[in-house]
C-alpha cells in the first residue's frame, strides 16, 4: 500500500509539472530589442483610444427603404390636343395627339369617305383680330403623314399672330376640325420700329442737363432764363422727335410769384395690317407699310371729335375694305 501511494505521488507531480510547462508554452514570448519609445507609445495607444471612442457613437444604420423608380409619362393621354409654340421670327412648331376614339366615330361617319380624305395643319394668320374660326387675315394647309404628331411650320413672315387647326380635308372640299390649337405671336426680326417714347425728366435732371451742364446754375438769371425757354419748346412740340406733332392742353397758371404748374398732353395710335401688297390710306393719303403689311400711325389729340378713315385696296384693285375710327376728346 505504501508503493502505491508512493507511485500515485511521483505521477501527480508529473501531470502537474507537464500542466505548467503547456502553460507557459501558452503565454507570449518577450521579444528581445529596443523599447518602443514614449511618443510612438502615446500615439499608438491614441489611436487606439480613437477608434474606441468612435465605436462607442457608432450605432446601428437603420435599414434603407427600397428606391422608388420614378413613374414614366405616358406617351398619350387620351385626348384631342395640339399645342403651338414659336421657335423663331419665321418658325413656329406644333405637336398634338388625337384619341382612336376620335377617329373611329369619324370612320363611323364618313364610312368610306374617311379613307379619301387628307390630314392636314390649317395655319391662320390671327393678327391684330379676335379670331372666330372665319375672319383669318389668310391661312395655308400643310399635308400631314399619318402617323406624324408634331410639325415644324415656315410662316414666312416675322412679327404676325397664328394659330393651327388640326382635322381633315374631305375630297369635296370640307374641312373637319379636331383639334384647335393656342394663339401665339412671333417676335419681329431686327430692333423694334417704336423709338418715340418720351420719358419724365425729373426737375433736378432736368437742371443738370440743360443749364448747370454749360456753366449756367440755377440761380444765374441767365441760366433761368435759358432754362424756361428750352422748357416751352419741349413741351411745345419744337423739340420733339421729327414728323410727330403734339398738341397740349393751355397751362394753368396761378396769378402771382407761384411756380406752381401742370401740362398734359394726349396722343392717339393706330396700327394696323393687311396684305403686304396692298394700298392703304389713312384719312385719305397713301401710306407706307412694313414688309409684312402692319402699319402704325401717331396722332395729336386735340379736344374734340377725330375722325380718322382707313382704308385698304387690293393689289388688283377689286376689293375694298374701310374702317373709320371716331375719337372724341374732353378736357376739365
Amino acid at each position: 500500500m505504501a508503493i502505491l501511494r508512493k507511485i500515485k505521488e511521483k505521477l501527480k507531480k508529473i501531470m502537474q509539472r507537464k500542466k505548467k510547462r503547456e502553460i507557459v508554452k501558452g503565454l507570449p514570448r518577450k521579444i528581445k530589442g529596443k523599447e518602443i519609445p514614449a511618443a510612438e507609445k502615446k500615439e499608438i495607444f491614441g489611436q487606439q483610444e480613437t477608434a474606441i471612442e468612435k465605436t462607442k457613437f457608432y450605432g446601428v444604420e437603420a435599414p434603407r427603404m427600397p428606391r422608388a423608380m420614378p413613374q414614366e409619362l405616358p406617351e398619350q393621354y387620351g385626348q384631342d390636343k395640339i399645342v403651338l409654340q414659336v421657335r423663331d421670327p419665321r418658325w413656329i412648331h406644333a405637336y398634338w395627339e388625337t384619341s382612336g376614339q376620335t377617329y373611329e366615330r369619324l370612320k363611323n361617319e364618313l364610312r368610306d369617305e374617311f379613307y379619301r380624305t387628307k390630314r392636314l395643319l390649317r395655319v391662320y394668320d390671327v393678327s391684330q383680330i379676335i379670331f372666330d374660326g372665319k375672319n383669318a387675315h389668310r391661312f395655308f394647309d400643310i399635308q400631314i403623314n399619318e402617323g406624324a404628331n408634331n410639325w415644324y411650320i415656315d410662316t414666312a413672315g416675322a412679327g404676325r399672330s397664328w394659330c393651327v387647326d388640326l382635322g381633315l380635308l374631305l375630297s369635296d372640299g370640307r374641312f373637319i376640325m379636331i383639334a384647335r390649337s393656342n394663339r401665339v405671336c412671333t417676335p419681329i426680326e431686327g430692333p423694334s420700329w417704336i423709338t418715340d417714347e418720351e420719358w419724365m425728366i425729373p426737375e433736378d435732371m432736368f437742371a443738370r442737363l440743360y443749364g448747370m451742364g454749360f456753366g449756367l446754375g440755377r440761380s444765374s438769371p441767365v441760366g433761368k432764363a435759358w432754362q424756361e425757354r428750352i422748357k416751352r419748346e419741349l413741351f411745345s412740340g419744337v423739340l420733339a422727335s421729327p414728323g410727330i406733332s403734339s398738341v397740349a392742353s393751355p397751362v394753368k397758371k396761378i396769378p402771382g410769384e407761384r411756380k406752381f404748374w401742370l401740362m398734359v398732353n394726349t396722343e392717339l395710335i393706330v396700327y394696323g395690317a393687311t396684305e403686304p401688297d396692298a394700298k392703304v390710306y389713312v384719312q385719305d393719303k397713301q401710306i407706307n407699310l412694313r414688309h409684312d403689311g402692319t402699319f402704325t400711325m401717331r396722332f395729336a389729340l386735340p379736344n374734340g371729335k377725330q375722325v380718322i378713315p382707313v382704308k385698304a385696296i387690293s393689289s388688283d384693285n377689286k376689293e375694298e375694305r374701310t374702317i373709320t375710327p371716331i375719337v372724341t376728346k374732353e378736357t376739365k
